[in-house]
């Protein structure tokens, strides 16, 4: 299974709630930069947080690869999402090669869970950073850090 994490692009530092704030036209360049990097990957599911910013990122990455399958939203993806339970649903797509599109710390955490096995060592991860791992199975410390782009 190959899993690639992006953070969501840089967003409106004001909304009426967090999970409202929307990506600013930075945000949105840096998002087209980092998926260009996804051009050609045998991506099969895109998974994106709930807020508005990360469906906003979720949405730009399946224009520019011109994927035809829905975004599939999902409540495990938020900022405080608990990164042991986010490796627990990934379970159910252990067969698939998926993009998840969250939020800081979430993403570093996770990340830091699926390679070292601890919430520890939480990997940086800027807006729009790309990362990609690899597995048989979504397990903490069985993970491989491939790769780790962050947007220009």
């Amino acid at each position: 299974m190959k899993v690639w994490i992006l953070r969501h692009g840089e967003a409106k530092p004001q909304a009426r709630t967090d999970a409202d704030r929307e990506l600013t036209a930075k945000g949105r360049e840096e998002v087209l930069r980092s998926a260009a990097h996804l051009m050609g990957q045998p991506l099969q599911q895109i998974i994106a947080s709930p807020y508005v910013r990360a469906r906003q990122t979720a949405e730009l990455v399946r224009q520019v690869l011109g994927f035809t399958d829905p975004i599939v939203t999902v409540p495990w993806l938020t900022p405080e999402s608990n990164p042991h339970k986010v490796l627990d649903q990934l379970e159910a797509y252990s067969d698939e090669n998926v993009l998840l599109v969250s939020h800081q710390p979430l993403v570093g955490a996770l990340i830091g869970l699926a390679v070292h096995g601890s919430l520890q060592e939480a990997q940086p991860m800027h807006t729009a950073s790309l990362a990609q791992l690899e597995a048989d199975l979504p397990l903490a410390g069985a993970m491989e850090l491939v790769d780790v782009r962050h947007a220009e």
